[in-house]
Parts: C-alpha cells; structure tokens; sequence
C-alpha cells in the first residue's frame, strides 16, 4: 500500500508540475489590473479600452489594437462578464496573450496571461517533500450550521471575505489539530493553511484539498498533498491567506514547499 501511494504520489507531483507551467498555468500571469483603478480605460500593457458597465465589463477595440475575440480580429464595442474557465479559454486575446475577465466582490479587473512569461522561462520545478505516510491521517468533517464569512486579508494587501463550511478535526503526531475549511461545489474540502515552517523551509502558507467526507464526516487528510497557492508562482494572484484558528503549532514538513 504504501509503495502504491508512493508512486501515486509521484505522479500526482508530476502533474503538478505540469499544470502550473503549461502554457496558460499560473506561470504565465503577468498581471491582475481592476478596472476601477483606471478610469480612463487603459490598462496598463493591454490594447483597447476597458470600462465597467452595469454588471460586466465594456471592451471597445479599434483594428490598431490587434484585438481578437473567440480568435477572430475584433473592432468595435462587446460586453463581457466573467471568465470562468481556464485561461486558455478566455474570449479575449492579443496574439498568443489572454486576457480573462474577473470580479471579486462586485470589483471587475483583467488578468494578463502570456505564454513567454519571465517565471514561465525560468521555471525549474517545485520543491516537495518525498511521500512519507505518517503525513497521511483519518480527518472528521464538522459543517457548521450555516455558512461563515472571515474576513482575511489576501496577497496583494486587500482583504476580501472567504466563505466558511465547518471544521476538520485530526490528530497528528499526538496532537489533536483543526482546521477551517471551506466547501467546494463537489463537496470536496479546501484550507488555507499555516504551519511553523511557514517562511523557514516552506512558502508562507499553502492550500490543502481533502476529498469530500463521507455520511459520517469521514475524509483523510494528507499533507503529502499539501500544495504551494498560485501566488507563490506570480505575484499577480490575490491568493486569501489563512483564516484565524488555521497556522497550526505543529512543524507540517510535506508536501509542496516552495519553487526550486
């Protein structure tokens, strides 16, 4: 079993790899621009003119902008809302760039993704802690009785609210742990997470990702899968850092721990 995870783990850290230096991955954010903060609708680096609009975002484009939209040529006026696959699905191109369309908070910005990033050409991996068992432990899932929202401050010094299902209870190396964990759409578990090799041998927090917990609130927590947030590979993610109640005391030495 325990070469099995171990090879699991392999893969799971090989993928890992992959997806955040493909080519729209997180590597190739080179910037995160709210509209608001430039009402004269040009954003920095990007062609045409941006402009919020009711509850979207108005993009006028001339043909000297070199704007493409759905990958044909685009002049004109179109209204956008959110962009909410990946990057390499985004509407709006420039040549090889993206730009996807967000909103936080009723806030509307654009993120510049570019396949010849910087930190996409000097990418050399993540460093990860090999998979040790002792890291992998039996969790309980506690919803609380309605939703919860914190508000914590993110990575580029904003604070915005994160949504808040419960606690997940475990007990590592003797001692009895909790975290505040959200809910995803499938059910799964997601935290934000501190521990005290955060900022000495690992990044300054980290995300985990339980699986959903069964009938009963049973799920594994497994730090070998801890993983480091998308702003530790571009500065221009507004990662949340943790909540109160989650930097924990004990040393979590696994999983993702910084770039290479």
């Amino acid at each position: 079993m325990t070469t099995d995870a171990s090879e699991d783990w392999k893969h799971w850290h090989e993928h890992r790899s992959e997806t955040v230096s493909a080519t729209y991955g997180p590597l190739a954010l080179t910037g995160t621009h709210w509209i608001e903060d430039y009402p004269e609708g040009q954003l920095p680096g990007i062609p045409g003119r941006w402009a919020v609009g009711g509850d979207a975002v108005v993009l006028t484009a001339a043909a000297e902008d070199g704007l493409t939209l759905g990958g044909e040529l685009f002049t004109g006026e179109v209204t956008l809302g959110a962009d909410l696959g990946p990057a390499d699905g985004a509407r709006v191109g420039h040549g090889e760039r993206r730009f996807v369309v967000l909103v936080r908070e009723g806030i509307w910005g654009v993120r510049d993704f570019d396949p010849d990033s910087p930190a996409r050409r000097a990418f050399k991996g993540i460093e990860a802690t090999d998979h040790d068992p002792r890291w992998s432990v039996p969790g309980h899932f506690t919803p609380y009785g309605e939703s919860r929202t914190v508000r914590v401050e993110n990575a580029d010094g904003r604070a915005r609210g994160l949504g808040l299902g419960g606690v997940l209870a475990f007990t590592l190396d003797g001692q009895d742990l909790t975290l505040q964990v959200s809910v995803e759409s499938d059910g799964s578990l997601w935290a934000v997470f501190a521990d005290s090799t955060s900022g000495q041998g690992s990044y300054r927090f980290r995300f985990l990702r339980p699986a959903a917990p069964d009938a009963q609130g049973r799920t594994t927590v497994d730090f070998n899968r801890a993983v480091l947030p998308p702003c530790a590979f571009a500065d221009h993610f507004i990662c949340p850092f943790p909540p109160p109640g989650n930097t924990l005391v004990a040393a979590i030495a696994a999983g993702e721990r910084n770039l290479l």
